[in-house]
């Protein structure tokens, strides 16, 4: 049987594997040079890797010093090795590789081909992500972590972040709370997931709330269809010009809105319901969860404040920095009534999941510097450029399609004659544009006898780079019904 040897991390050069033959002509040193040959020649050992010194080898092996030393100059006499004195012993550049016709074919699948301009909600522009701002945070996290940071993870998040985001929900979005009644998540879905499927990926157990739930009647199937996996039954909630009409609620024992700007249909809920939607949590011991998804972009008013200002105790506020940084950070928070706290932290389990620490810290920075200040405010501006161009292009070549729910957000709704979504969909697509129609988002138990909301496209217009913008809106132009 083989002999197997595994260089330790600890030591110096590349961690390898090893097998060499307990017997056979020449000995362990004719062994070892086999298996360094096979090695390199097999793409295991690449052009350029450092090997072991001699002393480490031959102590890893159980052999003499000598062994390994006369196997290296073996290998370097016959071009497999390269030795310079301070730099060690190293797989020479132009060792044999395996041969192609050794190797078993494996043939790629076809990559689909996808649109070419991408006009889907809910996506930033990746390419505007604030590199340097984020890595000068993170370097500054990382210098100032203390040890503790490197251990398991508090499953609350970060006090340091806690902190920050305490402070800048309660500037920025009119939020009352702590950083004791801040849990952090890896976002929207996680939190729900946390509320509701009483799984965390961190050994907790048990949901904390149960349905019914009463959500909008057009929101992200996706949401509800999490829900539905954790037997979570929702009731849909009619929409207007003013929001959903809270005063239908009855006897759910939550209500899910998106009150700063409505999603899908983008209307913010009107005060007179933000008023009438506390009364109910108060009158029914109702529990109100705001989702509010991008309260950070407002263009044409100021902004409107959130729900959870009103009663602190009767709100759970879920945010993330999907739409303001990036999806790509898993990065989000619940601000939560004080009685939730310990029930969420023991579904989250006694170790953090999901959230990196460092990320976590360095997000803190960014908050605390005023980076996450500063990005909000040129994209705020950038956005709100993209969304004068997409109104001015349909005013020109679409002008009888209505542009809607454009007063914030990162998208827009185009209303549509009855009966042409779905035509107007497949139009988009034969131009190469990913978009959805609005029926994408209705619940599936909702009827709209007054069919207020009809037909429609839900276009972002955030995902495009600021180069491919102008060509996605031609597109988008060209798709649609000109008059």
């Amino acid at each position: 049987m083989a002999e197997t040897w595994v260089n330790s991390a600890e030591r110096i050069g590349a961690d390898l594997h090893l097998e060499l033959e307990p017997t056979g002509p020449g000995g362990r040193r004719a062994a070892l040079i086999r298996a360094l040959r096979d090695a390199v020649r097999g793409g295991r050992l690449a052009p350029g890797t450092l090997l072991p010194p001699y002393r480490s080898l031959a102590a890893d092996l159980g052999v003499a010093r000598n062994t390994v030393a006369d196997a290296y100059a073996e290998l370097v006499a016959e071009g497999w090795l390269t030795a310079r004195q301070g730099s060690g012993t190293r797989v020479a550049e132009r060792a044999e590789p395996l041969r192609a016709a050794a190797r078993v074919p494996v043939k790629a699948p076809p990559r689909a081909r996808g649109p070419r301009h991408d006009l889907r909600q809910g996506k930033p522009d990746a390419s505007e992500f604030p590199r340097a701002a984020w890595l000068a945070s993170y370097r500054r996290a990382l210098q100032q972590a203390p040890n503790e940071a490197f251990g398991p993870g508090d499953p609350a998040g970060r006090v340091e972040l806690r902190e920050a985001l305490a402070e800048y929900l309660a500037r920025a979005r009119g939020v009352r709370t702590e950083p004791a009644r801040i849990v952090v998540c890896s976002g929207f879905a996680h939190a729900l997931r946390l509320l509701f499927g009483g799984t965390s990926g961190g050994g907790g157990t048990g949901a904390v709330l149960r349905g019914p739930l009463a959500v909008e009647a057009y929101g992200l199937g996706f949401h509800r269809e999490l829900l539905a996996a954790a037997g979570v039954r929702t009731v849909p909630l009619p929409l207007d010009e003013d929001g959903a009409r809270v005063g239908q609620l009855d006897r759910e024992r939550a209500v899910l809105l998106t009150p700063a700007h409505q999603f899908p249909t983008g209307g913010p809920l009107h005060p007179e319901r933000r008023a009438a939607v506390i009364d109910w949590a108060r009158a029914r011991g109702g529990l109100i969860l705001e989702d509010d998804y991008d309260g950070e972009f407002r263009y044409d008013r100021r902004p409107v404040g959130a729900v959870q200002g009103l009663d602190p105790e009767r709100v759970i506020h879920l945010g993330s920095v999907s739409k303001s940084l990036s999806p790509a950070l898993r990065l989000g928070w619940m601000v939560l009534p004080e009685r939730y706290v310990a029930p969420v932290l023991a579904v989250k389990g006694e170790r953090e999941g999901w959230a990196s620490a460092l990320d976590q810290l360095a997000l803190a920075d960014f908050l605390a510097s005023g980076s996450y200040d500063r990005h909000v405010r040129r994209m705020r501006q950038r956005y709100r450029r993209r969304r004068d161009r997409l109104v001015a292009a349909l005013a020109t070549h679409a002008p009888r399609v209505e542009v809607t729910g454009v007063a914030a957000g990162l998208h827009a709704v185009l209303r549509l004659p009855p009966g042409t979504e779905r035509s107007a969909v497949k139009a988009a697509a034969w131009h190469g544009i990913a978009l959805d129609g609005l029926a994408e988002f209705r619940h599936p138990e909702f009827q709209d006898p007054e069919g207020g909301l009809s037909d429609g496209l839900v276009v972002g217009y955030a995902a495009p780079s600021e180069a491919a913008y102008g060509a996605a809106l031609e597109a988008l132009c060209q798709a649609l019904p000109p008059g």
